[in-house]
């Protein structure tokens, strides 16, 4: 089995929207005491995370009710890299998505701005077009690589989260892709159960078996 670990390592220094993680000892062996602990103080929304419906909108699923059958199972990773602005309806239909219930897609952000520790003037983001197409196609996660599947032109209306959200269609945010070839896996994603939450961090992994 191959397994393709698409979890940023979270730190003090990564790259994060807002406040980044900060790392408290509270504990150590070398102060003599009886063994190491810290407390870590980080946002729903650090690193590889699931963003829930409860992120615009209240009322609706938080992070601990929703379905592990939509995080967990088969999924598609499409090769967007050639992608130069706004992922669309076109570069979906062509990557062979239709069909998929969870799609993660690899963009030019893997190899570019994740790797960087601030946040880019731009990166690839979905088209509110393209978010209806993955509505109608019956899609239950997409992932994307990078802060947001929101473009970096939207982040005022935020009409991708609306759309997605608003249809209950999980999203995946800050997978690296950058070393996984295009292709069917199988997809673990287990955000933190955090009761009432808008999202959550969480351990992604793409298995495949030769």
């Amino acid at each position: 089995m191959t397994i393709y670990d698409i979890t940023l390592p979270i730190h003090p220094e990564m790259l994060h929207w807002g406040r980044k993680p900060e790392v408290e000892i509270v504990e150590s062996l070398a102060d003599g005491d009886a063994s190491n602990v810290t407390r870590w103080r980080l946002g729903a929304h650090t690193g590889t995370h699931v963003d829930a419906p409860a992120h615009f909108r209240d009322g609706a699923t938080p992070i601990d009710e929703v379905s592990l059958d939509s995080l967990l199972g088969p999924a598609l990773v499409v090769d967007l890299t050639h992608v130069d602005g706004d992922v669309e309806p076109c570069h979906l239909e062509k990557s062979g998505a239709a069909g998929h219930r969870r799609v993660l897609l690899k963009t030019s952000n893997s190899g570019g701005p994740l790797k960087e520790s601030e946040r880019a003037p731009r990166w690839v983001g979905l088209s509110p077009e393209a978010a209806n197409w993955l509505i109608a196609q019956e899609v239950e996660l997409i992932g994307i690589d990078y802060l947001t599947i929101e473009s970096h032109h939207r982040t005022d209306t935020w009409d991708v989260h609306h759309a997605l959200l608003g249809a209950g269609v999980l999203i995946l945010e800050n997978a690296d892709l950058d070393a996984v070839p295009a292709g069917e896996y199988d997809l673990a994603c287990l955000p933190a159960k955090l009761v009432g939450a808008d999202g959550a961090f969480a351990r992604a992994v793409l298995t495949t078996r030769d």
